[in-house]
């Protein structure tokens, strides 16, 4: 079965915790602190796979996470880094965000791995906390968490040249006549239900050519099935307009023509713009062919490249294909996608505050740090978390603010009450 589109839930490894313990041994019945870090949590990346096809391998497990990192223990001993997740994928896979609707990556390439989400950073252990006025501190950091979110995989197929067109005009057998790909071929309306590719050997020279199912119109609104692949295409550099000329089953070629263009601009005016050669199939059955002059000198006239075709029996499809290479060859790869650098742990968002009812909710990258890393079941740690809110300026914004006394503060999720006291270091 053909998977091209997925929705998984990723999260990244939790960092462990720092240790918080002392030197016990037969001679150093008083040893300081010896609690070691903890270990990083497993990042998450996406590696474009030439032996992956299809998004087959996410279709029914939707949960994937990296290892956590170990937490740290006695003797200084740092906590293991957790494994990290590494996803693999068909080249031409984009990954988005779906809460945000932002591509966070577009894997074109055999062989690209990138970093989406990394792991939570392991606490530190007490040693790290001891100073000449606190040499036996009795509290370490807990683990960053890792990040989780909601993901959709499209698969975005990787083609030179694309074949566009109404059921049944004869785009798979084209594709079969010029490659080795076999797509399935009858008369009937969406056989072709995948999208297919086939490398074109031609001259000497190659591209590859990919058959999505037929359009109809409102296929940009949803109707049909060709909208669900319409993406497969927007790799490509060529379309290939497949036009039934004889106008079997009473179809109008022109007004075919202007159906499936008019769905493509619906469906991506950049995809509509792209150089387009229309191939008018069917020709062997065309009792007298003069029947088409009216339509190709209207078709050149619009400035439209026009080649007389039968797919079966090969006619006029080595002047199409030379037309196609020339121009695969000379027009550059389209871009897809732009991405935009995603903001990291380390990226600074500054303190604010904002009041809601009668609360205080603060915010910003060092303050929602030091409450997530924080133990705040230890005493010694939340004096520790006093003084340095007191330091970075939480309490002067909260005495410019107006808060009273008691007020309610919320920060990183935590709620605590706001007391104007200076704690004392011990």
């Amino acid at each position: 079965m053909f998977v091209d589109r997925v929705t998984l839930t990723v999260q990244s490894g939790k960092g462990g915790n720092g240790s918080a313990t002392f030197r016990r041994e037969k001679y150093v019945p008083q040893g300081g602190p010896s609690g070691g870090d903890g270990g990083k949590g497993g990042d998450v990346y996406f590696l474009a796979d030439p032996e992956a096809h299809t998004l087959m391998a996410y279709r029914f497990r939707k949960r994937f996470a990296a290892d956590d990192g170990e937490n740290g223990a006695n003797r200084k001993m740092h906590g293991r880094a957790g494994e990290d997740l590494v996803l693999k994928v068909p080249p031409g896979t984009v990954v988005i965000d779906v809460q945000t609707g932002r591509v966070l990556a577009d894997l074109v390439s055999v062989g690209d791995k990138v970093l989406l989400f990394p792991g939570g950073r392991g606490g530190r252990g007490n040693t790290h906390f001891a100073t000449p006025v606190r040499q036996a501190p009795t509290y370490a950091e807990k683990g960053e968490e890792g990040t989780e979110r909601e993901i959709r995989l499209e698969l975005k197929t990787i083609a030179d040249v694309g074949l566009v067109g109404f059921p049944n005009a004869g785009k798979s057998t084209l594709l079969s006549a010029v490659s080795a790909a076999r797509p399935r071929i009858a008369d009937y309306h969406f056989t072709t239900l995948e999208p297919h590719l086939g490398v074109v050997s031609f001259a000497g020279r190659s591209f590859v050519m990919a058959d999505i199912p037929g359009l109809i119109e409102g296929a940009h609104l949803g109707q049909g099935l060709g909208h669900e692949f319409l993406r497969h295409i927007e790799r490509t550099r060529v379309l290939i307009h497949v036009v039934d000329a004889a106008g079997t089953e009473g179809r109008d070629p022109l007004r075919d023509i202007e159906i499936i263009n008019n769905e493509l601009v619906g469906y991506s005016s950049e995809l509509a713009g792209r150089p387009q050669l229309l191939a008018l199939n069917k020709v062997d059955v065309l009792p007298d062919r003069q029947v088409l002059s009216p339509l190709v000198d209207s078709l050149k006239a619009s400035g439209s490249e026009v080649f007389l075709i039968s797919a079966v029996t090969g006619e006029g499809i080595n002047a199409l294909l030379h037309r196609a290479m020339d121009l695969v060859l000379a027009l550059p790869v389209p871009p897809v996608h732009t991405i935009e650098p995603l903001p990291t742990r380390d990226t600074p968002v500054p303190l604010t505050l904002t009041k809601m009812d009668d609360a205080y909710f603060i915010s910003g990258t060092e303050v929602e740090r030091l409450v997530n890393r924080i133990d705040l079941d230890n005493d010694d740690a939340v004096r520790r978390m006093q003084l340095t809110l007191r330091r970075i300026g939480v309490f002067e914004l909260l005495r410019k603010a107006g808060a009273a006394e008691g007020a309610p503060v919320v920060i990183a999720n935590q709620q605590f009450a706001f007391y104007d006291q200076e704690p004392r270091e011990e």
